[in-house]
């Protein structure tokens, strides 16, 4: 834990720190020269001491040092060693001057073991320092014609030596800061301030080429103008100041050029774009750049270059400008040369109008334009034909098409070119006409009007004019369907070709077109017999032909008229139609009127069958009648009438009539909507009574009478008797009231009818019984 340190060293002392070791009362510090024989150095140190200065060593020797930590009974406690060089010897300057204002340069002889030596140079409280490697040395930075105190240290590897003993060296004069301008192209201005301590000035100048003679004035003024010089040519001008003792200062070096001449030659043409102007010269010896003035009153346009031409821009049209160019180096400018008079191309002609003075004609019209000597117009169709006009005058005609896109440019010219392009107008001629109109009907109110495209139109228009009525149609298509025209109407239909930079065309040719007939209005439909409607309707065409029709599931049936009115014949009855009316005629066919309907009365049922149920009640049946809903059936005879109202087809009828009477059957057969048909038959009759009295009496051999009292004697009859035991029939003969039934079985209880025999031999069983025993 004991070490030591090194804080200094110089050439022949070395100075030691260390740090306080516990236990020790004293520390001894002890060097031996490395190389040399017998020279070494003992050193005590108290506790309380922690660093100390070995002194009396040979400069630029290399000692081993010891340092120990002792305690008070000088036992060693701790101890530690480290090498160490001195210093070299010290220096000793032989000369200090001053070449340049800024530095002293030190002369000196060189120093055993030394690698480096330290310069310094002290102005008052202010000093610099510069290592350098050897003699002779120099330092820099210091002020001019100031008086410096300067020392010189040895350096190795162990560290510096003492100063040297100082000598004094006082810097030159700085050089003068020139200002330098050439007022003239053969004249340069030197100028300068003041300077302290400086008794004169010296000032040469040459050209910086070597050639001519080098001019040299001294002066105690702080200015001087050469002359005589020449234009645009580069001079190095170099200038000293000197003290009372004529110990010159820094020089300082300054090149400056005169001014050039004022160009020559100049020459002014115009650029292919013609409102650019080319401006050329002759060079100039010295001159760096050029700059064009070209001025028309208050407006000045300017052009800078290093070459010999110019291109201004920028110029105005229909102008006079005066054109100049001076010329530039670092030095200052040139006189302007003469002024060139120069004319601008024409501005571009406006007020341009364009108009169709008659059909295919086109007339371009303009006004004048100031420097303008003729006139170009150019038209070009957008089918790439292209024609001029060249003249003096304000207007130019051309021929035109319908249809066509006309591009249109007009230029003036002057000497100096050609105007610039100015706007390009199109001008577009109305569109064609459309061509192979056609119109064809869709419906009564409704005709498609077809045509062939034409040049130039964007868009057509229908127009349909009537009596008191116009319908417009626009579409981009070459056909357009004009609707909700009037019936029986005659039109006037032009199709107008449209375009969007010219409009309409309105000297397009018309067609006339009739709309067909309007829509029959039926009045009433009248029924002149079962199966004969008349249909009558208003009629509002002299020249139409009127079909009505009777539409329905049961077909379709025809009547024509040229009138108001036919008849439909033939219709089924018990059907429902709907009827309705056209017109024909040349113009096409009107639109269906609106359909009336109609009902056929219904139909008589074709069968009709009477059932006898009893003496005075009757079944009627019948077959369906179409169309028919409800029926009412009467029976009709000397004694009275029997009605019936029904939804069947059958129906019972009595109360009122008495077996044996003739009557009439009348039967009305009713629709939905209450329409009805009367059907009536005849040649009907009930049947014979009931006989009467009838009684039964015993016969022997088992057998019984039945006997009765015939109503009519021309009745037949039968007899059933049917018991538990059996069923027993007798039929009588032709005109006898009673008959015999043999043998019956005894014990039984029978049943007796007589009942009536048709004429088709059915039997009526509607006759009481009787009960025998």
């Amino acid at each position: 834990g004991f070490s030591m340190s090194i804080y200094n060293v110089t050439s022949q002392s070395i100075y030691l720190r260390w740090p306080n070791f516990s236990g020790a009362s004293s520390y001894r510090v002890t060097a031996i020269a490395v190389n040399t024989i017998g020279h070494s150095l003992v050193a005590h140190f108290s506790d309380v001491t922690l660093k100390g200065t070995l002194t009396s060593l040979i400069p630029n020797t290399i000692y081993a040092i010891q340092a120990e930590a002792i305690d008070k009974n000088g036992i060693t406690l701790a101890e530690t060693q480290i090498m160490q060089s001195t210093a070299p010897d010290i220096p000793v300057i032989d000369q200090a001057y001053s070449k340049l204002s800024n530095s002293v340069t030190v002369e000196w002889r060189a120093v055993p073991g030394a690698t480096s030596y330290l310069l310094t140079a002290q102005d008052g409280d202010s000093f610099i320092e510069t290592v350098v490697p050897n003699s002779p040395g120099t330092v820099m930075g210091l002020k001019p014609a100031t008086l410096n105190r300067i020392t010189l240290r040895s350096i190795n590897s162990g560290g510096k030596s003492q100063p040297s003993p100082f000598r004094k060296a006082k810097t030159v004069l700085a050089a003068p800061v020139l200002s330098v301008s050439s007022p003239s192209c053969d004249s340069i201005a030197v100028s300068w301030k003041a300077m302290y301590m400086a008794a004169g000035f010296s000032v040469s100048l040459m050209r910086s080429d070597g050639l001519g003679r080098m001019l040299k004035e001294n002066t105690t003024n702080t200015s001087l103008i050469f002359t005589n010089l020449d234009p645009g040519t580069l001079y190095t001008i170099k200038a000293y100041a000197w003290n009372v003792n004529g110990i010159p200062g820094d020089d300082s070096t300054y090149n400056q050029r005169t001014s050039p001449n004022a160009p020559a030659d100049v020459q002014v043409a115009f650029h292919s774009s013609a409102l650019r102007v080319i401006v050329s010269w002759m060079p100039t010896k010295g001159a760096l750049t050029y700059s064009v003035t070209v001025s028309s009153g208050l407006l000045k346009l300017k052009c800078n270059t290093s070459s010999a031409s110019c291109m201004v821009p920028s110029f105005q049209c229909s102008s006079e400008y005066y054109v100049s160019v001076m010329a530039y180096n670092d030095a200052g400018t040139s006189k302007p040369t003469d002024a060139v008079s120069l004319k601008s191309i024409p501005c571009v002609p406006v007020n341009i109008s364009i108009e169709e003075d008659e059909p295919g004609h086109l007339l371009v019209s303009r006004s004048s334009v100031h420097f303008g000597h003729y006139y170009v117009v150019s038209v070009k169709s957008d089918d790439g034909l292209e024609v001029h006009c060249n003249t003096s005058h304000t207007q130019c005609h051309f021929q035109s098409d319908c249809g066509f896109t006309y591009f249109i440019s007009v230029f003036a010219y002057n000497k100096a070119g050609q105007s610039p392009l100015g706007d390009v107008f199109n001008y577009t001629a109305a569109p064609c006409c459309p061509s192979d109109l056609r119109a064809a009907f869709v419906s009564g109110n409704t005709v498609r009007v077809t045509w062939t495209p034409v040049r130039g139109a964007e868009m057509y228009e229908t127009s349909a004019v009537g009596w008191g009525d116009t319908a417009l149609c626009n579409d981009t298509a070459t056909a357009c369907t004009v609707s909700a025209l009037w019936c029986n109407t005659r039109y006037n239909i032009t199709v107008y070709s449209f375009s969007e930079a010219r409009g309409s065309n309105t000297s397009c040719a018309s067609k006339y077109v009739t709309t067909a007939p309007c829509r029959p209005e039926i009045k009433n439909i009248s029924k002149e017999a079962l199966s004969l409607i008349s249909v009558h309707w208003q009629s509002n065409n002299d020249e139409a032909t009127y079909i009505a029709t009777a539409r329905g599931e049961a077909g379709l049936w025809h009547c024509t008229s040229s009138g108001n009115s036919c008849t439909l014949i033939n219709l089924p009855c018990g059907s429902a139609f709907s009827v309705s009316a056209i017109a024909r005629s040349p113009a096409g066919e009107s639109l269906p009127s609106y359909s009336v309907p109609l009902e056929t009365a219904t139909c008589c049922p074709h069968d009709l069958i009477l059932t006898q149920v009893t003496q005075s009640v009757t079944n009627v049946s019948w077959s369906v009648g179409m169309g028919a809903q409800t029926y009412v059936t009467a029976l009709d005879s000397p004694k009275g009438q029997a009605k019936c109202h029904t939804l069947h087809n059958y129906c019972l009828l009595g109360c009122i009539i008495t077996c044996g009477t003739n009557y009439t059957v009348s039967l009305k057969a009713i629709s939905e909507t209450g329409l009805t048909s009367s059907c009536t038959y005849q040649g009907y009759s009930s049947g014979a009574c009931c006989p009467s009295g009838v009684k039964l009496y015993r016969l022997g051999n088992n057998s019984i009478r039945i006997y009765w009292r015939a109503s009519d004697g021309t009745i037949s009859y039968n007899t059933d008797l049917r018991g538990s035991k059996g069923n027993f029939t007798c039929t009588p003969s032709s005109g006898l009231s009673h008959c015999d039934i043999t043998e019956i079985p005894c014990g039984d209880v029978c049943t007796v009818v007589v009942s009536l025999v048709t004429d088709t031999g059915s039997k009526l069983t509607f006759c009481p019984k009787k009960i025998y025993s």
